[in-house]
């Protein structure tokens, strides 16, 4: 299928079939390389969006070391939902899960996906974040018992995914979908039409 955005090929440095899924929807068939690194934790000092960039960064560099020197657009991201200020990943278990979806209950939160496209030759790269407004329903605890159980919120940013059964429950959004399933197509668009200006990538360590 042919895509809008580029002719090279594509190396799409995670596991995630979310990510996977809206890259074809834009025409894009990658090579999957999922990255195994240590993503760098959320602290106070270090604001939401510049942790998943660098999320995202980490993982775009660990794929190239696999890769070598390589023809291709190397693309990395990383997603987290924030409310009161709190970043909330993956749940450790149901008991977490439950406790962040009462969280999110009725309310609004915001979801930020970090971005990375890294150049396979020159090891260049442009790194961003894109951030959506997602409003809940008010959820009855049957209601969120009864979607923990279907084992949804397992691998998930604040234990929902809105492309399943999560999307139930979201009522209003203020940004881009895909940025809510784990990959800002808009911004990746952005970042491919910036590639004349990108500079060489720097580990940011830990």
């Amino acid at each position: 299928m042919t895509n809008l955005l580029t002719d090279r090929p594509v190396i799409l440095a995670s596991a995630s079939p979310r990510r996977l899924m809206l890259l074809r929807q834009i025409g894009i068939e990658p090579q999957v390389l999922p990255a195994e690194i240590k993503e760098i934790n959320p602290r106070p000092e270090r604001p939401p969006h510049e942790l998943v960039s660098k999320n995202s960064l980490i993982k775009a560099l660990a794929a190239k070391k696999c890769l070598g020197e390589k023809d291709a657009w190397i693309i990395a991201a990383d997603t987290v939902v924030v409310v009161d200020n709190k970043i909330l990943g993956k749940p450790k278990n149901p008991e977490e899960a439950c406790k962040m979806l009462r969280l999110l209950s009725g309310r609004w939160h915001h979801v930020l996906s970090g971005l990375c496209l890294l150049d396979g030759l020159s090891g260049k790269q442009l790194c961003g974040c894109a951030v959506t407004k997602v409003h809940f329903s008010q959820l009855s605890d049957e209601e969120i018992l009864s979607y923990v159980k279907t084992g949804e919120p397992r691998d998930k940013a604040g234990s929902y995914g809105m492309q399943g059964q999560a999307a139930l429950f979201v009522d209003r959004i203020e940004g881009d979908y895909s940025t809510v399933v784990g990959m800002s197509l808009p911004l990746l668009r952005v970042l491919l039409k910036r590639t004349t200006q990108i500079e060489p990538a720097e580990d940011p360590g830990h």
